[in-house]
């Protein structure tokens, strides 16, 4: 759920808009995406009715927090359409940066960021709080005016 985190607050950070549009939740480990949260969630609460379930495998570890999201399929030309240059970019910078990475350090680099920082446990993340970290190269306000048109 981090590397979502990532990857929508890196473009966002890059070009004043996210990938996902998902809304962000402080929790303990990090920020999550709600509605990603939700989808998967079903497939390990909800198989049945499950959008992913062909998509996605929940492998739980011994840890009661951490699950492996692992893919049921491959990443194809035509999934790539559903995807800007731009997108495409800054997923692959994040895959990279936290390629050999652990969950903890994955979380310890969430827990730098203002998006967490400054918020509480339960409380919705603005988009607007990647204005405050050194690699933003867009403003609180040229955030807030794109979200506001585009969303």
């Amino acid at each position: 759920m981090k590397l979502f985190y990532f990857a929508d607050f890196g473009h966002l950070k890059k070009y004043g808009v996210p990938i996902t549009w998902d809304t962000y939740i402080h929790l303990d480990y990090g920020p999550v995406p709600s509605g990603i949260m939700d989808l998967v969630s079903t497939v390990t609460e909800d198989l049945d009715n499950s959008v992913l379930a062909d998509t996605i495998r929940i492998e739980k570890t011994e840890s009661n927090y951490l699950h492996r999201i692992v893919p049921l399929k491959k990443f194809v030309e035509q999934d790539e359409r559903l995807f800007s240059k731009r997108e495409i970019e800054v997923m692959k910078e994040v895959c990279a940066r936290f390629a050999t990475k652990t969950a903890k350090e994955i979380e310890d680099a969430s827990h730098k960021e203002s998006a967490w920082r400054e918020t509480y446990l339960l409380q919705e993340i603005s988009y607007s709080l990647a204005a405050k970290d050194n690699n933003c190269l867009v403003s609180k306000e040229e955030i807030e005016l794109a979200l506001k048109i585009l969303n």
